[in-house]
């Protein structure tokens, strides 16, 4: 006896995405990766905020100074004249100074020139008659080298991009968080409430703190 032919299964049409469930899909695909790609820089920067803000906590802020002395060799001066780069090489090969060097000034029978880095700062102090110097040094901490580097100071172009792409990174995160939370259709109410009765809180705290 023959087998009963088979049915053919029936075909399965989807439905092409509405607008609005495509752009769900890529504020949540876009808030998880920013999310991911931000977390180190949100970590570092919520401890470093704690930091700066407590600058009595005592581990970590441990200093250091100290006081060098030499005399520049000639060439430092050419036509009456500092050569700046000259004399920051030089204290950077003898002394081992380190960081920009800032603020060069001549008054007088004085130069001076100051290195700064993260939680560091050399002064030299030169007579322009002898070319004798004195550097004094701070180093501080390792605490202040992160507060520093959260504030940006004395860090240099490349932390200053760090700091630019996290500022980016995390306002992607919190405008694609705003996103999602705008397709829950169930909390949707009470956390935009949440939301708006915090960010009036912080408006008046800010409010409070500069009067």
């Amino acid at each position: 006896m023959p087998a009963p032919p088979v049915a053919p299964a029936p075909q399965v049409t989807r439905r092409p995405r509405t607008l609005k469930a495509e752009a769900n899909k890529w504020v949540r695909w876009l808030h998880t990766y920013t999310s991911m790609i931000s977390l180190l820089a949100v970590l570092f920067f919520s401890v470093t905020g704690l930091t700066l803000n407590h600058p009595d906590w005592a581990f970590g802020t441990q200093e250091v100074q100290r006081e060098v002395t030499g005399t520049l060799p000639s060439g430092w001066l050419q036509n009456g004249e500092v050569n700046w780069l000259t004399v920051a090489e030089e204290l950077r090969a003898t002394q081992g100074l380190k960081g920009r060097a800032e603020e060069p000034r001549v008054d007088g029978s004085e130069a001076s020139v100051s290195f700064l880095a993260p939680g560091y700062s050399a002064d030299a102090v030169i007579d322009t008659q002898t070319g004798g110097y004195s550097v004094n040094i701070l180093q501080q901490g390792g605490v202040a080298v992160l507060n520093d580097l959260h504030k940006g100071r004395d860090s240099g172009g490349t932390w200053k991009w760090v700091i630019d792409l996290s500022a980016g990174f995390l306002t992607v995160v919190a405008l694609t968080g705003i996103g999602v939370l705008l397709f829950l259709k169930k909390t949707r109410v009470q956390a935009l409430t949440v939301m708006g009765l915090g960010g009036l809180g912080l408006v008046l705290l800010g409010w409070l703190a500069v009067k």
